[in-house]
């Protein structure tokens, strides 16, 4: 039976990205996306930024790719073997070496294969979810350099002449946000990342659930 989640994965991916460039859209017209931009000397906030539209467009392209092997499996439990097997994904191969498995022993147990099945989809996102950790790290950064830039003045005082007091808290000001903004950054974009990519490990992991209940009811209704 088709299930609606199994052709909408490409949809759900693109209303998620529409709802965070509508959000970003709403930052940068009240003027705090150029602000934080701006405020940042580092410019580590645009390396974040970056990198988290780079890793939304592979992670777009990962839903993609697995809203295909969903709809083999609909192919599967509609139309049968030789329909999924007209596919070249990840699906067809598991197909291949299950039906290759069979004839070559008598052993029904799939569990090893529908397991590397499992592992090949979730290494897909390994990636993603370690860029989620380095968009984390690189806010970190910036609250380190940002606490630099705040310091490094601090060192230049020779007396305390309130007009150079005064300066001196300006420098340390454009540190601070340096660091508060890179960390914002960085905190954000990593938790919207982990949010996207959770959406497909989901879609994933009731994949290979279903895959796997269907061969064990049909390995059992061939063996009987």
């Amino acid at each position: 039976m088709n299930r609606g989640t199994d052709t909408n994965l490409v949809f759900r991916a693109l209303i998620i990205l529409g709802l965070v460039a509508f959000g970003f859209f709403l930052a940068a017209n009240q003027g705090l996306v150029a602000l934080a931009l701006d405020s940042d000397k580092s410019r580590i906030s645009y390396v974040i930024l970056g990198l988290y539209l780079l890793a939304s467009l592979h992670w777009l392209w990962l839903a993609r790719a697995l809203g295909n092997e969903r709809s083999a499996f609909v192919r599967l439990e509609n139309s049968g073997v030789e329909d999924a097997l007209a596919d070249d994904g990840l699906l067809a191969r598991f197909l291949r070496n299950l039906i290759a498995k069979r004839n070559a022993s008598d052993d029904q147990d799939a569990s090893a294969l529908v397991a590397a099945f499992g592992d090949e989809l979730a290494n897909r996102h390994a990636f993603g979810h370690f860029l989620s950790d380095v968009l984390l790290k690189l806010g970190l950064l910036g609250t380190v350099v940002g606490f630099i830039f705040m310091l490094l003045p601090v060192g230049e005082i020779q007396d305390f002449d309130p007009s150079l007091m005064r300066d001196l808290l300006a420098s340390m000001s454009g540190g601070m946000a340096v660091a508060l903004y890179t960390t914002l950054a960085g905190l954000i974009t990593s938790t919207l990342l982990k949010l996207q990519y959770h959406l497909l490990d989901a879609s994933a992991a009731d994949l290979v659930t279903r895959v796997s209940v269907l061969v064990d009811v049909r390995l059992k209704h061939d063996a009987a």
